[in-house]
Formats: C-alpha cells, structure tokens, sequence
C-alpha cells in the first residue's frame, strides 16, 4: 500500500509499505477518505522543527472502517474520525479526560510522528487503530470533508476556548494567530462559545478574513490595542514567544492564557513576575481530543461553526506530494 512519507524539508512522497494486520479484538483497519495537514505538519515539511525524515506525516482525517475487531465499537463501512492519539478511552487516565497520555500506548503515541512508535499517518491507504472505540462515528448529513480537521486542529482550538471560558461566560477573547488553521477556529468557536468580545491579531490578511468572516474583530499587530483593552481570555496560537510575552500585558486580572502552539525551545521567557500580579493562569499541552470530539460534531452538524473556509484547497490524495511541498495552508485532499 501507499504511504505519505516526509522525506525532508520541502519533499513528500508516497512509499510503498506493508498493509497493517488486524491484531486484536479491540482494533479496527481504516482507510481515510478525507485528510489534511495540521499546523505542526506543516511546520515540520517546511524544516521548521527539529524532527528529521523519513517519517509517515499526517493525523488528520475522515476514514472509512474497513476491517473491526470483535470488542472494537465500530462496524465495517462507517466513516468515522479518527483521534490524533491512539487512546483506549477506558483507563484511569483516558477517564480522566487526558486521551493524549492513554497508559495502554506508548508514551507520545501518535499518527503521522513517530515520536512513540511508528503507528503510520492519516494519509496512508490503510491505517491500524489499537482502539476501535476512540473512533467517532459522522452525525447524519455531514460530509466528511467538513471534519477532516477535527481528529486535531479543530478540536483542539475549541478545547483551548470552552475550557477557558467556562468559568467566564461573555468574556472578551483574545486571539494570536500566525501558525495556519487553529488560531482561526479558535476565534470563530470563541464568537459560537458567547464570547462578548473577540479580537484576532494576525500579519496574514487572509486568516484575519477568515476570523472576521466568523464574527471576530481582527488586528495586525498588538499595538493596535490600548492599555485599557483587558481581555478575559487569551488564547496564543501564533508560535511566536516574543509575542505571547508582549500580550499577556492584555489580560485582565484573573484571566486566563491557553496556548495550542508548541514551542521546540527551552525556554520562552514568559513574564511570570505580571502574571503571578494579576492572578493570571496559563495553561498549553498536547489536546487530548477523544471526548471533546462528540461536542464539536454536534456543533458542526447544527450549522453552528462551518470548518470550510479556513481548508485552502481541494485535492485528491495523489497530488499531496507536490501540493503539500508548494502549498503554505491547509489543503484538504479526498479518496473516491
């Protein structure tokens, strides 16, 4: 079968690999059908990380359950979404809600990294699913290529903003953008979650359209903000430390920062001496998406927040070599 392989800076290909085996009661063989690149993919394909190829890349998608264990939860022939991490959804820690550390797989297990074991990528022909019950079926109505993102980007920035706004109903949100898809969600859930206010700040005109399209005020830079413009909730998807620094000046006494981004330096010189004044929280860490996923499948299918606008293009599978080494945005490719 074919597997997309990051081979090094600027160069994906498809290799030719052994098809994965069924291996337990619990697992499931799945073939995505829509998949798309998340924010650290493409980081990675444009050199911008410390991890070296060749590697399966990708863990975002749609697929298509084509073999399922006994004791797996799911049924040949359903589309599902498929988890970013592997997870068994039954151990003290998947309980717990932290899907993203599952004690039955190995530490920093994912798809499309093979930071704990090699598990393949999203964009393979076929992947192998340790727990078939982590995967979640599509409402009734929903295409699959609305929710190629919500295996990660997707949830995740609607993670980052229901849980800081849970204790804070019509706060004000800030938002950094500049990485690619999360930062535009981000600030489109924000406006669907009843923030009162939200701002998103981001050099890119065509993000900050698509937050303005989704209800959000939008800046180009902070200094467009004045000292009296507090926000409740900041939310930091920008990948610039420098930045976050500069705007946790903007949050407001006991408000909170969460940042999706992932920084690959030892230190970030975040200003702990006004945030530790003002009360201020802070909270980032890779998005255990499992049992958010149910959420924002309700929502999507409800019209309450449409995915599309932030995907760049329309490809099939076979143009992801060249379209994923040239195209700097989120492309969304798809399987007949």
């Amino acid at each position: 079968m074919q597997q997309l392989t990051f081979v090094a800076r600027g160069r994906v290909e498809f290799r030719e690999v052994a098809e994965p085996t069924l291996d337990s009661e619990e697992g499931a063989i799945v073939r995505p059908i829509a998949s798309t690149t998340c924010d650290l993919d493409r980081a990675i394909i444009a050199g911008r990380t410390p991890f070296e190829g060749p590697f399966a890349i990708g863990h975002e998608c749609v697929a298509e359950v084509v073999e399922a264990g006994a004791r797996s939860g799911v049924e040949p022939g359903v589309s599902v979404v498929v988890p970013w991490h592997p997870c068994c959804m039954e151990c003290p820690t998947c309980r717990r809600g932290l899907t993203a550390h599952c004690e039955r797989v190995r530490r920093f297990a994912m798809y499309g990294l093979p930071l704990g074991g090699d598990l393949g990528g999203l964009f393979d022909d076929l992947v192998h699913i340790p727990f078939g019950r982590a995967l979640v079926p599509l409402p009734n109505g929903v295409q699959a290529e609305a929710l190629a993102s919500a295996s990660d980007n997707l949830t995740d920035a609607y993670g980052a903003v229901a849980r800081s706004l849970h204790d804070r109903p019509g706060s004000s949100v800030l938002v950094l953008g500049g990485t690619g898809s999360i930062g535009q969600w981000a600030a489109g859930w924000a406006v669907v979650l009843g923030a009162d206010r939200v701002v998103y700040a981001d050099h890119d005109a065509e993000g900050a359209g698509t937050a303005a399209a989704y209800g959000a005020a939008t800046i180009a830079d902070l200094s467009e903000l004045t000292s009296h413009e507090p926000f409740d909730v900041l939310i930091d998807a920008s990948g610039q430390a420098k930045l976050l620094a500069d705007a946790i000046v903007h949050v407001a006494p006991g408000g909170h920062c969460h940042s999706v981004g992932i920084y690959f330096a030892e230190r970030t010189g975040l200003p702990l001496g006004a945030m530790y004044m003002n009360a201020i929280s802070f909270t980032t860490g890779r998005p255990s998406v499992a049992p958010l996923l149910p959420e924002v499948l309700r929502a999507v299918s409800e019209g309450r927040l449409d995915p599309a606008p932030v995907f760049s293009e329309r490809l099939g599978y076979d143009q992801a070599p060249e379209a994923l080494a040239e195209i700097p945005r989120k492309a969304l490719f798809t399987r007949a």
